[in-house]
């Protein structure tokens, strides 16, 4: 595939996105940016979470895992669907009652100024690292599929694509994401949806063979109840699923910012519901794309495994058609998880730290947002750059990302501690139980695979919130 093509395909790309902000763009104030003006039509809100949910990594990564953990990631996926159902009917509810702008205003007023700036920073660290690794692994993509060639070095690859994406998204934040977010999923199921109609035909499948093929293989095992030691035990990955969705989509501003737009809580609730039935079928239908690409490759004598399985066979076996459509989907996965991000992270520091709706014009809370937004693109650049040229070793980024995965267990255990408890807490030491809980986590966690063989997996954002629950425990106010 030429250079040009390459670009041509990404400037259209972009040109599109731009279109939409440019259309939505009218009339845009704070409002707007921050809730969408509370318009948003619950349908588009929950189709467009598809592609915000399944990250670049997410593209890549879950048909890569079929080979080593068969179809077990469905686990995680049905326990989605229980966390999905505490978010519509205790979360929606509490957020829609309050008002809220940023969900994190919630922590103000159960445990005071201390926890609510505690929350929100735990936020921002993990959404900076989270969506900086997503973007850095696509960025690597884009730099050895087209800019390497082009003598265009990897910052000014980041710096074009960030700043591109603050232009699609500086005037109308969360009410252009609402949009571009359906489209992008659109990219992404159909990019996956040739893939998958080119690699069954080559297996000689026709279209309702391929569903009986999947189900027939030994690959497409779902359930794992043999070794409770084992990351792959189901009760682990259920419970573990349930939770994280809770915690990564419930108590995460960049999602639930997407459902505070829909025009009431009935609508917000319905758009819950349909996702989750949406969400689920992605998931199974990128594990099936993950078992026919890896059975093509067995067949084939291909040395293709994890993340280079879809991106080596699109490139270089499936021809030029279906490699237009990867690209495609890579990049709207990427990007659709990447503009949500920034408009969350301006949102959740313009409102959380800055405060700018206190005691501010309305024409000086633009002017505040405005800067917060391009400063926090700058961010996203840095560290991005930093993952390239400073760490530069894959594996210790990789543990970056998985770290910040640790800063939602302290989320957790706060919302849990607020929502079942009557309790208050010495507000001032929460910060101290936010930052000892990941690090205890973790310590846990590697002595527990070191001297008992016990894998935590995705577990450990329980033990995580158990021990920030715990820790508030300690620091309640006697007199309560």
């Amino acid at each position: 595939m030429s250079s040009t093509l390459i670009i041509l395909l990404i400037a259209s790309y972009f040109a599109v996105l731009i279109l939409i902000s440019l259309l939505t763009g009218r009339k845009s104030t704070n409002d707007t940016f921050f809730k969408a003006n509370r318009q948003s039509p619950w349908f588009v809100v929950a189709f467009g979470m598809i592609g915000a949910s399944l990250s670049g990594v997410t593209f890549i990564s879950v048909p890569g895992w079929v080979e080593a953990s068969k179809f077990s990631y469905m686990q995680v996926v049905l326990g989605y669907i229980i966390g999905y159902f505490v978010i519509g009917t205790v979360l929606l509810p509490l957020y829609y009652r309050l008002n809220l702008t940023s969900i994190y205003t919630y922590l103000e007023g159960r445990f005071g100024a201390y926890s609510y700036k505690t929350g929100a920073s735990f936020f921002l660290i993990s959404r900076v690292v989270g969506a900086s690794f997503r973007l850095y692994l696509v960025a690597n993509v884009l730099q050895i599929i087209l800019f390497d060639d082009l003598g265009v070095s990897f910052w000014q690859t980041v710096t074009i694509t960030v700043m591109l994406i603050w232009l699609y998204t500086f005037k109308s934040g969360i009410k252009t994401i609402v949009w571009t977010d359906t489209l992008q999923t659109l990219f992404m199921l159909v990019a996956v949806g040739v893939a998958i109609y080119f690699v069954s035909d080559e297996l000689g499948l026709s279209g309702g063979g391929i569903l009986g093929y999947v189900m027939d293989s030994d690959l497409s095992q779902v359930f794992f109840f043999d070794d409770y030691k084992s990351s792959d035990y189901f009760w682990k990955q259920f419970i573990s699923g349930a939770f994280i969705a809770i915690v990564m989509t419930g108590l995460d501003q960049d999602m639930m910012q997407k459902n505070l737009t829909c025009r009431s809580l009935k609508d917000a609730q319905k758009n819950m519901f349909w996702f989750t039935i949406v969400l689920t079928i992605t998931n199974f239908v990128f594990l099936s794309l993950g078992l026919l690409l890896t059975v093509y490759a067995q067949q084939n004598g291909i040395d293709a495994q994890k993340d280079d399985l879809f991106p080596l066979l699109a490139k270089n076996h499936f021809g030029i058609g279906v490699f237009v459509f990867f690209l495609l989907g890579l990049i709207a996965a990427a990007y659709s998880s990447a503009d949500s991000a920034l408009t969350a992270l301006t949102t959740s520091f313009s409102i959380d730290i800055m405060e700018i709706e206190k005691n501010n014009s309305e024409a000086k809370q633009v002017r505040l947002r405005k800067r917060i937004h391009i400063a926090f693109s700058f961010v996203l650049i840095f560290v991005i750059v930093a993952f390239k040229y400073v760490i530069k070793d894959e594996s210790v980024i990789a543990k970056l990302f998985v770290f910040a995965g640790y800063t939602y267990g302290p989320l957790l255990g706060l919302y849990a501690f607020g929502l079942f408890t009557k309790w208050n807490v010495k507000d001032k030491l929460v910060p101290f139980i936010a930052i000892a809980s990941p690090i205890l986590s973790y310590i846990i966690s590697f002595y527990s695979q070191k001297w008992l063989g016990f894998e935590f997996g995705f577990f450990i954002l329980i033990l995580n919130g158990l021990v920030t629950f715990l820790g508030l425990i300690l620091v309640r106010r006697q007199h309560d």
